[in-house]
């Protein structure tokens, strides 16, 4: 966004609500004369909420607007008809459904002229000039027809795995699921646990043999409270205390049984060590 504002563009960033849902209202009202161009993820990676593609498609259209979504962390995991929904471009990865990692492809309306991004040879119609990865290019076609042929019956098996999960975390107490409770992606449980350091949950975890992050798988490490929990109104000190995992068809009830027999015993560990945690217990008892 920096980039472009400093080449002239200029940025309207919508807000989210406690679920990471936009306003359709909001996004209507922001459409201006000139405006060129709607960006929007396709579903959250962070807390797995599903936004409404196929309205804000509808939007853009009556408006004529080219409208672009980042679809990587949904392509392969619940349906995406770009012509259905309006969509002019939209982005995707190969690693989120099984292909190799480093590979993605931009899906473009026909008709629409984009300018080259690197000049020279000519290759990819004159947009991305170099050598092709084709090998890359084939993992990238064979695991979307893998993810697309199985889709139907991967998406019942993971959300089933998930919302189990999602029952037993919170009967943990002072723990909240983030995120839009129904319109959320079949892998994706993301949690703010009260009283908790993320990082902590994930290092414990991790020595019991569960991988999880806290955040944004893409920025594990960070100290930074997540910017996605915050923009939903999440306070600071409680989006330090997220943990989201990421789930797919080859996890089992087993796994998620062992997750959550590991899981409050690592809250209640950490708690007892957490002089936040003594803070929350003194103001719920006040009142109380």
């Amino acid at each position: 966004l920096d980039s472009l504002k400093e080449q002239g563009y200029e940025i309207t960033c919508l807000g989210v609500d406690a679920y990471g849902q936009i306003s359709l209202e909001e996004l209507r009202s922001s459409i201006k004369n000139d405006t060129s161009l709607i960006s929007i993820m396709a579903a959250n990676n962070e807390i797995g909420t599903i936004l409404p593609t196929a309205e804000i498609g509808a939007i853009a259209k009556e408006y004529g607007v080219i409208f672009h979504t980042d679809a990587v962390q949904a392509v392969g995991h619940i349906p995406m008809d770009v012509h259905a929904m309006d969509i002019d471009m939209l982005s995707l990865a190969g690693h989120k459904f099984r292909g190799p990692k480093g590979v993605g492809a931009l899906y473009v309306k026909e008709g629409l002229n984009l300018p080259a991004i690197i000049h020279g040879g000519g290759q990819e119609h004159n947009l991305r000039s170099g050598t092709e990865n084709v090998a890359g290019i084939v993992g990238l076609g064979a695991a979307l027809e893998e993810a697309f042929s199985n889709m139907n019956g991967n998406m019942r098996k993971v959300s089933a795995l998930r919302d189990r999960l999602i029952s037993g975390v919170m009967k943990i107490p002072r723990a909240g699921l983030t995120g839009d409770p129904a319109n959320r992606l079949p892998g994706i449980a993301s949690f703010a646990i009260e009283g908790v350091e993320g990082e902590s949950m994930v290092m414990m975890l991790e020595q019991n043999g569960i991988c999880a992050s806290s955040g944004s798988a893409c920025s594990s490490g960070s100290p930074e409270a997540s910017h996605v929990l915050l923009a939903t109104g999440l306070p600071s000190q409680l989006a330090h205390s997220s943990l989201r995992f990421s789930l797919n068809e080859d996890n089992s009830e087993k796994d998620i049984d062992y997750i959550l027999e590991k899981l409050p015993v690592i809250v209640s560990r950490l708690r007892e060590l957490s002089p936040v945690w003594n803070t929350v217990k003194a103001e719920a008892n006040s009142q109380a």
